[in-house]
């Protein structure tokens, strides 16, 4: 069954606040990017999946660097980023199919897949197994899996700095370990077994530390789209008042992280790797 929490959060405000911060996410995650498209080999006729596309960076990138022999999907359960992805494609001349769907139900073509990607696209499931075990069954004999996922918030500040200094205005649901979600694989054990339970091979979780920046200039869009802040901020039952209190706390609070023009922090990362045999 499609998670239908997750179906309205990213076919809703979540997905269009996306949308707004392609540009600034972009900018922020391009090192990660990098990363996974640095694992791939140019100019090979491969078939890849890019799992929760988003807006279609990591999939366009990979389509330019394949050239047009590959076959570049991207799969995403929001409709509104997708949008904007074939928008992008198009405006680069770039062949990538991009499907609005639930990776953990979607019938994949079996034995179809060279390699399978994701840059923070996986931790939203509500069956992690089931997805896992979609996906491997449409990879060919040997084809690889890499994700890149988030580790534990306790080595993530960055991530939680707004809703720590948010915390005085705002009730904010607690983070469940666990529950789908940005940090849904901190827990290396647990992302181990759901990928042994889903039929995967040559599993390895390696820690990943990537510098990210984004400009000085764009802090207060980001603190005020994204996240559970974001998400509060967006609410028109906040009052104008509160709302500029919270803005002004937290940008105080992302200070340390200000570096000349940029505001610059360390992601801690997997990098989730596995092979279907």
């Amino acid at each position: 069954m499609t998670d239908t929490s997750q179906h309205a959060l990213w076919n809703g405000p979540a997905g269009e606040a996306w949308v707004e911060a392609q540009r600034i996410l972009d900018q922020m995650f391009t090192p990660l990017a990098t990363h996974l498209l640095d694992a791939i080999a140019p100019g090979t006729d491969a078939q890849v999946l890019d799992v929760g596309c988003g807006t279609g960076a990591v999939a366009l990138a990979i389509a330019g660097r394949l050239g047009p022999e590959a076959h570049v999907t991207g799969v995403d359960i929001s409709a509104p980023m997708l949008a904007l992805a074939r928008e992008r494609a198009q405006r680069a001349g770039l062949a990538v199919d991009f499907i609005v769907a639930d990776a953990q139900q979607h019938a994949f073509a079996p034995g179809s897949l060279d390699r399978i990607v994701s840059r923070f696209g996986v931790m939203f499931f509500d069956d992690p197994v089931q997805a896992f075990g979609q996906l491997q069954r449409a990879a060919k004999r040997g084809g690889v899996l890499q994700a890149l996922a988030w580790r534990g918030p306790d080595e993530n500040a960055f991530m939680t700095t707004a809703e720590r200094a948010a915390a005085p205005w705002l009730s904010l649901p607690p983070r469940q370990p666990g529950a789908p979600g940005q940090f849904a694989f901190a827990d290396q054990a647990r992302v181990e077994q759901i990928l042994r339970d889903s039929g995967w091979e040559d599993i390895e979780l390696l820690p990943l530390d990537v510098v990210c920046r984004i400009e000085r200039a764009d802090l207060a869009t980001y603190v005020s789209l994204l996240g559970p802040v974001g998400s509060a901020l967006r609410n028109g039952d906040l009052v104008a008042d509160v709302r500029t209190q919270v803005i002004d706390a937290v940008l105080r609070a992302f200070e340390p992280f200000v570096d000349g023009d940029s505001v610059t922090f360390t992601a801690a990362c997997w990098d989730v790797r596995a092979r279907a045999w």
